[in-house]
Parts: C-alpha cells; sequence; structure tokens
C-alpha cells in the first residue's frame, strides 16, 4: 500500500470555538490530549455551536498551565482557570447526553455572553475517563465533549476530490471539517473501508462510522461568514448521501494509546467494504 501519513494534527480546546493544530499530541483513550474538554452552554446547560453561533469560530482558547486563555479580535483576552473542586457542578448536555461539568464561573460566562453576544457559561470536563461514556459499537468508551466520538479522521485526497467537484472558485479547506487527525494519501475514500489503523509508534485507532457532516461546513472558520451557504454539503450530498446523513471524514476510537505528530507514517491494519454501504 502507498504509504500514509499525518498531514496535521488538530484540537478544539473549547467545543466549538476556533481550532488549535500542534505539530506532537497525546492521544488519550478519550480523545487528543486539550481537545473538548471545555464547552459553552446555554442558561439551560445545552451545548452550543457553530450551528446556531457562528461569533463562536472568532473565539481562540488557548491552553495554559492554569486552565485557558481567551481571545478575540478587539477583546482583552482572559486568562481562565481550571474550575476548582469547590466550583459549582453543572448537569450539561450534549445532544441526548447529560454529563455533569464544573462551571468555570461569572467572569468567563461574562466575557464569552460579549463576544458570543447571548447568555452562556463556560464548563470544564474534570474526569474525562468517567464523565461521559458512550456505547460505541460493541464496547463502552470514554468521550470527551465531542458531538459523539473521541476521534474524527479525515484524508486529504477525499478533499482534493471534493474540491474539484465544487464550482470554480470555491474550494474549501480542511478547517470547514473539524477534524483531529489529517491523513495523507493518494486514494480519495480510502478511509471507508478503513477498519483499524496504527499512526506513529503504536497508537492504533479503530474506524466506527462515517462522520454526518452539518452546516458548520459552510463557515469560514477564520471570518465566520458563510460564503455560499449550499456549499459544500450541496455537492457532497450528490455523491456521499445516506439515510443517515451527508458523510465526510471518519469517526473513530483509540485501541492504543501514546504521542503523535505530524509526519508519523499511518498503516492501514484492517480493511473492509465501504461502510458508506452500510449507512
Amino acid at each position: 500500500m502507498t504509504e500514509l501519513y499525518v498531514a496535521g494534527l488538530h484540537i478544539y480546546p473549547v467545543k466549538g470555538l476556533h481550532g488549535l493544530s500542534p505539530s506532537t499530541v497525546m492521544v488519550n483513550p478519550w480523545g487528543l490530549e486539550g481537545d473538548r474538554r471545555w464547552m459553552v452552554v446555554d442558561p439551560h446547560g445545552r451545548f452550543l455551536t457553530q450551528r446556531t453561533c457562528r461569533a463562536m469560530a472568532l473565539v481562540t482558547p488557548v491552553p495554559t498551565a492554569e486552565g485557558l486563555m481567551l481571545t478575540k479580535t478587539h477583546m482583552r483576552p482572559l486568562p481562565v482557570r481550571f474550575p476548582s473542586q469547590s466550583a459549582a457542578q453543572l448537569t450539561v448536555t450534549v445532544w441526548k447526553d447529560q454529563v455533569q461539568a464544573r462551571d468555570a464561573g461569572d467572569m468567563a460566562a461574562a466575557w464569552l455572553e460579549e463576544a458570543l453576544g447571548q447568555p452562556c457559561r463556560l464548563v470544564w470536563m474534570h474526569r474525562p475517563e468517567l464523565a461521559r461514556i458512550r456505547q460505541l459499537g460493541e464496547d463502552a468508551q470514554p468521550v470527551s465533549f465531542a458531538d459523539g466520538y473521541p476521534l474524527l479522521l479525515a484524508n486529504t485526497a477525499s478533499l482534493a476530490d471534493l474540491n474539484t467537484r465544487l464550482p470554480e472558485g470555491q474550494a474549501v479547506p480542511m478547517t470547514r471539517f473539524r477534524a483531529n487527525i489529517i491523513i495523507s494519501g493518494p486514494l480519495p475514500w480510502a478511509e471507508d473501508g478503513w477498519r483499524r489503523v496504527a499512526i506513529g509508534k503504536g497508537v492504533v485507532a479503530r474506524v466506527v462510522a462515517p462522520c454526518s457532516r452539518c452546516v458548520v461546513t459552510t463557515v469560514d472558520q477564520n471570518t465566520a461568514e458563510v460564503p455560499n451557504p449550499k456549499e459544500p454539503l450541496a455537492t457532497l450530498s450528490a455523491f456521499r448521501r445516506t439515510q443517515s446523513g451527508v458523510m465526510f471524514a471518519q469517526n473513530a476510537v483509540v485501541e492504543k494509546s501514546g504521542l503523535i505528530s505530524v509526519g508519523d507514517s499511518v498503516s492501514v491494519l484492517e480493511e473492509g467494504p465501504s461502510n458508506l454501504l452500510a449507512m
């Protein structure tokens, strides 16, 4: 098989906010280190994302030794400490899952309310190995505040193929899909047949299901604007639609943890028929 390698790594310290691109990162059972351990919720405790609040793309959370630094153009950066054991415990909702999380305090809430233009609070998942256990296939897996799975894998060749199909001048970057591990290989959509992949020196991920895409893929992650409200979903739907939605990239769980870096080799350990056919 032609060599595959890690072309990019992405974490989203606060679910829905702007992402970061480390060169090296630890892969934990619940996902990449620092990925989606924080979340913004509405006054009812329900998660907020760019599906309804595009301004979230303009807020960058930078992990620090004490917690986070929240930044947005024309606003003073705000340091946020990890909530202590005495912080208020909130029951928050991610899709159908209810999770216990620690409230990050009134200052963080006020800052984000100004940045996003709506009432909200910031919460932190203290024990990701225990806080949210999901039944994914035959196994129970810890998951952060990600939509449903610890990892999202994407293939650069698939994006290149999609971009050849989009209207002229409307190619989209990989950032639109907010994946964790970007894998470079020559064959578009080969990831549909991956079942288990090894990354770097010992990390193993098991591919579980293709990822159904939403309107966040229409949002420019640098400007929060929507250049074309129909794309790339309209083009994807012409050849990647299943009964479960329009698919791009693959959801995965972690079989073996470890450190991975951009440039690491990727090996497909197990293959099968296209999992798009099963959806």
